[in-house]
């Protein structure tokens, strides 16, 4: 289904969503022909599939991944051992089974204070050299998952319009929901990014996605649909053409 600004690709199953996104973002990283690209990655029980997806089996060829730099959307403020830690998610279902060398994964410090963490990711966009465009990062792809109220990454609900519109790429936020303290990237930087993908699953979820896809949606999912040229969402929750 395609429509607007969205492409809205339905599966039967949560694992044929992620092995169907898998395939797309292998594809992706075969078909693009600059030297170096810059992905953005999620967390939550959706990416871990798709990671374990990516990872194989198949094993992918090693030039499928070898130009990609791993960055987040966001991160809870815990450290890298921790169960909670996006970053931990990664590394267990993605780069240890493939290998993928530290140099190219740039984590956001959950470590540390959050506005430190926050300030130390944007720095480090910038010292990788992922181009700029208005003083916001153009990564080749961010992918995020999406929660029961509709957040992505972690921009939250009722959220005042002027922190919404915050120019700075990465922030620290008080969720509503445990662990409370941590760090996202903005929804100007988002909107900056070549291509979104948007991985809508699980129990609870529904709703939210059918209110962020109706005009006007005041879920974080839907506000983000009015800023971004183009937006693909993998789904399980509606029902399969």
């Amino acid at each position: 289904m395609t429509g607007g600004n969205i492409e809205l690709t339905r599966f039967d199953t949560a694992q044929e969503l992620a092995c169907g996104a898998a395939r797309r973002f292998l594809a992706f990283a075969n078909s693009e022909s600059c030297p170096r690209l810059h992905v953005a990655l999620a967390g939550g029980r959706i990416a871990g599939r798709f990671f374990s997806a990516v990872a194989g089996p198949p094993r992918p060829e090693k030039r499928a991944l070898d130009r990609i730099h791993f960055f987040w959307g966001d991160e809870r403020c815990v450290p890298p051992e921790h169960p909670e830690s996006n970053y931990g998610l990664a590394r267990d279902r993605l780069f240890l089974p493939l290998g993928i060398p530290e140099d190219r994964v740039h984590r956001i410090r959950g470590e540390l204070s959050p506005a430190r963490a926050a300030d130390e990711a944007a720095a480090e966009l910038w010292r990788v050299g992922v181009p700029r465009q208005a003083e916001q990062p153009v990564l080749d792809l961010i992918i995020l998952g999406m929660g029961e109220d509709g957040h992505v990454a972690s921009l939250f609900p009722n959220e005042p319009m002027e922190m919404m519109a915050d120019p700075a790429v990465f922030r620290p936020v008080v969720a509503p929901k445990p662990p409370p303290a941590r760090v996202t990237i903005g929804y100007p930087a988002i909107a900056a990014a070549r291509r979104i993908w948007v991985l809508a699953s699980g129990p609870g979820k529904q709703t939210a996605l059918k209110e962020s896809l109706t005009k006007s949606a005041s879920t974080p999912l839907g506000r983000l649909l009015d800023v971004c040229s183009r937006v693909q969402i993998f789904t399980d929750l509606l029902p399969a053409n």
